[in-house]
């Protein structure tokens, strides 16, 4: 199974400002270019960690999930959350040859633990024989920063400052505990061995 992101945010959808008023940064400290992509980097990295321990994509982004078989014959959980719609569903076979499915034969399942593409009939298209299914999907809670749950939006911030104001000596470093306490939450709930 290979997850592959397909469109990254753009700088305009990172909350800068709200970052540089976290920081309390001068007016003319915080102005320079040099200044705003370490910010941008810092607050990336953040949005990092923080998608890596809950499951969760912040702003809406573009993927592509490659994989061999489904898990179960009419329904296939999907990687990340939140999904807000699966775009393509494409067999792939031995040669490389693709079919695209009709979106008739599937759809979107949302859950806010286990979004799932689940067949319209009786079963998801069968998988050719050492080939793949490609489901290209959108996920995340919105295109911008107001979309994002605020305790989300919080941790980003206080992670990306702590990155800022620790940048000489983060190595190794874990998640301090406040910004734990506010992910703990969103984290994924696994009943029945993730089924």
């Amino acid at each position: 199974m290979i997850l592959t992101e397909l469109s990254s945010v753009p700088s305009g959808s990172l909350p800068l400002a709200l970052l540089k008023e976290h920081l309390r940064l001068g007016t003319g400290f915080s102005s320079g270019a040099e200044q705003d992509d370490l910010l941008e980097a810092y607050l990336r990295a953040a949005i990092s960690a923080v998608e890596g321990r809950t499951g969760l994509v912040l702003l809406e982004k573009s993927f592509n999930w490659a994989l061999t078989a489904w898990r179960h014959y009419d329904r296939q959980v999907l990687p990340v959350r939140p999904v807000q719609s699966v775009d393509t569903l494409t067999l792939v076979d031995r040669a490389g040859g693709e079919t695209v499915m009709p979106p008739e034969t599937y759809h979107l399942e949302r859950d806010s633990q286990n979004p799932a593409l689940v067949a319209v009939g009786l079963a998801l298209a069968v998988i050719p024989d050492g080939g793949s299914a490609e489901i290209s999907f959108t996920a995340g809670y919105g295109p911008v920063w107001s979309d994002v749950p605020p305790d989300l939006a919080r941790a980003v911030l206080l992670l990306a400052a702590e990155f800022y104001e620790h940048r000489a000596s983060r190595e190794g470093a874990s998640l301090p505990t406040a910004i734990l306490s506010l992910l703990e939450r969103f984290r994924k709930v696994r009943l029945l061995g993730g089924a």
